[in-house]
């Protein structure tokens, strides 16, 4: 019998696909554990709808994140920080610190988990930073510590 899966099912197929099972299998396990459909043509071609409808979504997303990485690249972004002495800061800047001001100064929202830090940032100056926005896509920029007054 051939079926839908609703669900990825271990040793059997990923969601989405159309596969060939035994009749028991299908309607004593998966069909009543709804991780099934049978599949037939209006199944299936729902199935393909969804199918297209996530790669446009993944493309429009490739196309956004391509446009970020543009406006991204280059740009300076100033982060302030208390210092103590010999220019080391109280605490560190971390990559939310980064996303925040990158949102304020420039109007661009990049998710702070996409924002590639080594490790935080400890000391006044400047550093390259790389945000990883989408597959293959990433944007250098630069970050510089300032010493905050007061």
């Amino acid at each position: 019998m051939k079926v839908l899966l609703e669900q990825d099912v271990k040793g059997t197929g990923k969601q989405g696909q159309i596969v060939e099972v035994s009749d028991g299998y299908a309607r004593n396990f998966l069909l009543p554990r709804k991780l099934a459909t049978p599949a037939d043509k209006a199944s299936i071609n729902a199935a393909n709808i969804r199918k297209s409808a996530a790669q446009h979504k993944k493309y429009q997303a490739g196309v956004s994140a391509r446009e970020n990485a543009q406006q991204l690249k280059g740009k300076l972004v100033k982060v302030y920080a208390r210092v103590g002495e010999n220019g080391k800061l109280f605490g560190a800047i971390t990559a939310k610190e980064i996303s925040a001001a990158l949102k304020e100064q420039h109007g661009i929202d990049v998710d702070r988990k996409k924002i590639m830090l080594k490790e935080p940032l400890r000391t006044v100056g400047t550093q390259e930073v790389t945000a990883r926005l989408f597959e293959n896509t990433d944007a250098a920029f630069v970050v510089e510590v300032v010493a905050q007054e007061g």
